[in-house]
């Protein structure tokens, strides 16, 4: 076992999750090297090519991801790793929501326009509801390359944005790219509609956190209401000139909104979720000329932020 790989403990408890044989994993025998092979890529952020002899044929790992990528088994295997939690009673809540911007290097431009094809016989067809953007073809402004594969110009550059609701325990329990010119308030409803933990048994999954703290960008009568509306109680602060607006106002400005100062100092685990999943090298900087791609590469990288925590 290698520095970074799954530990036997980590593999024991991922096992049980994994995909049985049949062309959508390959044989359950070589999984554990596999994904400690695309593990060691998110890790690190190495070429596919550079990839250590150990981990076999370095266009069997990186086939296994694009396709696990594809077909939503990464995120398979998170949903079920949170229910396994949720079941303990190990999630908190309180879910914080945050966004980050990632450089995208300069191999993730020059993606073709057309989408990638469709094999008939594994049935792959690439992921799109966490990826926002995707019905748009125009260049975004500052030029560049389409906005469907969430890559855009931003104050930090050529980047890509990560929006992510995380829990209590500074775990990522929902996860939504864009392009890195977008705002983070109209990404609230998308991003919370993304959580749904899976409860063992035939009960429905869980989508409605206790409460849900978030920064001024996310102030919005549209987002305040948008909570309202859920029965989802929230703490997230007014800018000051939305308070000097319902001053002028007087009566007619409404009731001011309410902040628990104390509870909002919460907030601070989806910044450390945020430090967590950067901590992985091929997460902070974007290589990946796909958005889907790169969303199983965050995916995984949650996923093992969950199994060693």
């Amino acid at each position: 076992m290698g520095r970074g790989d799954l530990t036997n403990a980590e593999w024991e408890r991922l096992e049980s999750f994994l995909p049985r044989g049949g062309a959508r994993g390959g044989r359950g025998s070589d999984h554990r090297r596999v994904i400690n092979g695309v593990l060691y890529r998110v890790r690190t952020g190495v070429q596919w090519r550079d990839l250590p002899e150990r981990f076999g044929p370095w266009e069997t790992v990186y086939k296994r991801h694009r396709r696990w990528s594809a077909d939503g088994t990464w995120q398979t295997l998170l949903s079920k790793m949170q229910a396994a939690e949720d079941a303990a009673g190990r999630i908190d809540w309180d879910v914080s929501v945050d966004s980050t911007a990632v450089r995208a290097h300069q191999h993730a431009a020059g993606a073709r326009t057309t989408p990638p094809a469709v094999n008939p016989q594994k049935g792959v067809r690439p992921r799109t509801n966490q990826v926002s953007g995707t019905s748009e073809t125009g260049p975004p402004a500052g030029g560049g390359p389409q906005v469907r594969e969430c890559l855009g110009r931003s104050r930090g550059g050529f980047t890509t944005k990560i929006h992510l609701a995380a829990d209590g325990r500074c775990r990522p329990l929902a996860l939504l790219l864009t392009p890195g010119h977008y705002g983070d308030g109209p990404q609230l409803r998308p991003v919370l509609e993304q959580v749904s933990v899976p409860r063992i048994g035939v009960s429905r999954p869980r989508t409605r956190p206790d409460h849900v703290l978030a920064d001024k960008a996310y102030t919005s009568r549209e987002n305040r209401r948008y909570l309202r509306r859920r029965g989802i109680s929230h703490t997230i602060p007014e800018r000051p000139d939305q308070q000097r607006h319902h001053h002028n106002r007087g009566s007619l400005g409404g009731r001011p909104t309410g902040f628990d100062r104390e509870r909002y100092k919460k907030r601070n685990t989806v910044e450390r979720a945020i430090n967590r999943l950067k901590g992985f090298r091929a997460v902070a900087t974007r290589y990946e000329k796909r958005a889907y791609i790169y969303l199983g590469t965050v995916t995984l990288a949650a996923l093992i932020v969950w199994l060693r925590t």
